[in-house]
């Protein structure tokens, strides 16, 4: 039970302090590289010897930032420039941006002109999926990815280092998905602002080590009697229930979070790389291939309201709440489907606007409450 508890502090402190652990890996001679999301390709930096470490902005006021992003750009790239700015990102390598969206290819120009002294490594992800030619396409980006680590390592990452590294990061991906099903089960210890930490922490740390810790907390999960819990249950969909504000605004109504389907929590271990097929270049387009169910990526006929739905059957939900993003033209783009499918499936959908850079909750406490009485 110690160690439960031990774990669970030592992972929350993680992800309020990312750059804590950025320091002190640089003083245990670690070079770093900071990789923008969603999908920045951190296979390929931890197989070339070097530590991904997430960036996903945070509370700021904007400053600098305003000199080269428009006020109805996303918040987290808001944020990242401006801590970027003001020398928050100092230690960095390098760092790989996904050029996935519209605001995130202006980060790409943006950065190389406003942070010339950390160098910038684009990559743009195929949209056009089912096309054979997107694999070959995707492999030699990733090949652009290594010549530029290669950089920093002096050394090209190698075929070997790649394979472990996949199997790293797919047992990396089962233990957080047994974590997010074990987490509905004890809803009494992983409160909203609990589960967050414990996914976001996984950012900010080598993954081993990472699957390590949660191993420990899973383990001490299966140990305690299943809890009844008396409250609401919801899944968060979106790409961050951030600020954490938020999440607490949740535990004063007594709603557990019970699942997601958001970019910086469960939709990045939703999706192994496949052991066979190839090369583990080529393995590693196919889990891009095999990716579903997100607003950032191209697919016919909208799923995301039907996998939320299933969702939610599966964790006993009694609805969703969709965090959408501030400015996200992908996320707005889902909206009217997403909820569609909710509605015809029986599950109720509140919509909300997230802004990491907000420090105001009042309309968003008020809203919460409602929902919560009407669920």
């Amino acid at each position: 039970m110690d160690d439960l508890h031990d774990e669970i502090a030592y992972l929350q402190r993680i992800s309020r302090k990312p750059r804590l652990m950025l320091n002190i890996s640089m003083e245990e001679g670690q070079k770093i590289v900071g990789c923008f999301p969603p999908y920045a390709p951190e296979e390929l930096v931890h197989a070339s010897g070097l530590l991904p470490m997430g960036l996903w902005g945070g509370y700021t006021e904007l400053k600098l930032a305003q000199s080269y992003l428009p006020p109805f750009a996303c918040p987290i790239m808001q944020a990242n420039m401006e801590f970027a700015l003001n020398g928050k990102y100092s230690g960095l390598q390098a760092v790989i941006i996904p050029a996935i969206c519209d605001t995130l290819r202006c980060m790409t120009q943006n950065w190389r002109f406003g942070v010339p002294r950390i160098p910038m490594i684009p990559i743009v992800y195929p949209q056009n999926r089912t096309s054979a030619a997107s694999i070959d396409y995707l492999i030699s980006e990733y090949e652009h990815v290594l010549v530029m680590l290669s950089t920093i390592t002096g050394k090209m990452m190698t075929e070997k280092a790649l394979c472990r590294t996949i199997e790293i990061y797919n047992e990396h991906n089962a233990v957080m998905r047994e974590f997010s099903a074990l987490a509905a089960k004890h809803l009494d210890i992983i409160t909203p602002t609990v589960r967050h930490g414990i996914m976001k922490s996984a950012f900010f740390m080598e993954k081993s080590a990472h699957t390590a810790s949660v191993k420990k907390i899973n383990a001490g999960l299966k140990s305690l009697p299943e809890h009844k819990f008396s409250g609401k249950r919801v899944i968060l969909a979106g790409i961050s229930s951030e600020p954490k504000e938020l999440l607490e605004i949740l535990e004063e109504n007594v709603i557990a979070v019970v699942g997601d389907d958001l970019a910086q929590e469960s939709r990045q271990y939703r999706t192994d790389t496949p052991l066979t097929g190839g090369g583990a270049l080529k393995r590693l387009a196919l889990q891009w291939k095999n990716r579903s169910s997100c607003s950032l990526i191209h697919e016919l006929g909208k799923p995301r309201g039907k996998y939320l739905s299933e969702l939610c059957k599966e964790r006993q939900a009694d609805g969703v709440i969709n965090c959408l993003m501030k400015f996200c033209d992908p996320e707005e783009y889902d909206q009217p489907w997403l909820e569609a499918d909710l509605r015809q499936a029986g599950y109720p959908c509140l919509t909300i606007e997230v802004d990491p850079l907000n420090n105001s909750f009042e309309q968003l406490r008020t809203r919460i409450q409602t929902f919560a009485e009407m669920l």
